[in-house]
């Protein structure tokens, strides 16, 4: 079933996103003692891989409901990729945006054509108010990762990777809200003959590597971390997947964020963001358990606030 989504829904977007390039590095290659290929969405529209779910999911609404419009909470990604893909597509798009949420995102959003509503910073008033527009002007809401359309979505960036280098052993990607990983995960199992997937998150924000091991969804004690797009938790859709496809998660500091950011910006020559370098960051903490192995690399974004470098 899985298999057939991620081939229709490939086909389905392919008109409004990019075909991200694969960059690599034989310094990282050495550095790493592992030979990695980068899936670069820093590269996509609006900057991240989440222009692949919010289009898929826009995409299978009725006519009816395109006409109403949809409806998300996002501070970050989510909130410019639905906008983006809900323009493209002659739809309204509402987006809640905490009120402490950075400027240079609201501007993104309103500059893609999504209506800006700001609540309080919260996830309840987040969720009220995402849920009032969805009651009043009947827009469908979509969640920023724990939808399954989302997830199949985000999943053809590994599916594209798969299909460019057929055979990596592993792939590694960042985890937040979950949607980026597992359809990842869905994808190495159904287009790779022998990839497994690892995760990466920081400590600061570590629910998904308790929820791996305690088998059940936990919260997050702390979201203290420089990745602020990993600060979201699991959801019913999300964990499932994961649970079951996903191979290992490896936690790692603020600090290894910070080096494995410089280490893409210097060497890959690219602008990613905080997020993004969670994937590389994993991979060199343990680098000695992944010695000689082809790996793959989610860049999930390059959506970064340059006047607040951690470098």
């Amino acid at each position: 079933m899985y298999k057939k989504q991620l081939l229709d829904c490939h086909i389905r977007i392919k008109p409004y996103i990019h075909r991200t390039p694969v960059l690599t590095s034989r310094l990282l290659n050495d550095l790493s003692g592992a030979e990695l290929y980068f899936k670069c969405e820093n590269f996509q529209k609006m900057g991240a891989y989440k222009m692949r779910g919010a289009t898929n999911a826009i995409l299978l609404l009725s006519d009816k409901e395109r006409a109403n419009g949809v409806v998300t909470h996002s501070s970050g990604n989510f909130a410019q990729a639905l906008s983006l893909a809900a323009q493209s597509l002659n739809v309204k798009a509402y987006i809640v945006m905490p009120s402490n949420a950075p400027e240079v995102k609201k501007v993104a959003v309103s500059q893609y054509g999504g209506n800006i509503i700001e609540c309080a910073p919260t996830i309840e008033s987040r969720s009220s108010a995402a849920n009032k527009i969805a009651s009043e002007k009947g827009a469908t809401f979509i969640h920023p990762s724990n939808d399954m359309n989302v997830i199949i979505g985000q999943g053809t960036a590994a599916m594209e990777l798969l299909e460019d280098f057929p055979g990596l052993d592993y792939i590694f990607a960042p985890i937040g809200g979950g949607g980026l990983i597992a359809g990842t995960a869905l994808a190495a199992d159904y287009f790779g003959d022998i990839c497994k997937v690892v995760g990466g998150e920081p400590y600061e924000a570590d629910d998904a590597y308790r929820s791996f091991h305690s088998g059940e969804i936990e919260s997050n004690r702390t979201t203290n971390t420089i990745a602020d797009g990993l600060k979201t938790v699991l959801g019913d859709k999300t964990f499932p997947i994961i649970k079951k496809y996903v191979h290992d998660i490896i936690r790692v500091t603020e600090d290894e964020i910070v080096i494995a950011m410089r280490l893409i910006w210097e060497r890959l020559k690219i602008i990613v963001e905080p997020s993004s370098a969670v994937a590389l960051a994993a991979l060199i903490r343990e680098k000695d358990n992944y010695h000689g192995q082809r790996i793959g690399i989610i860049i999930s974004g390059g959506n970064v606030d340059l006047n607040n470098l951690p470098f």
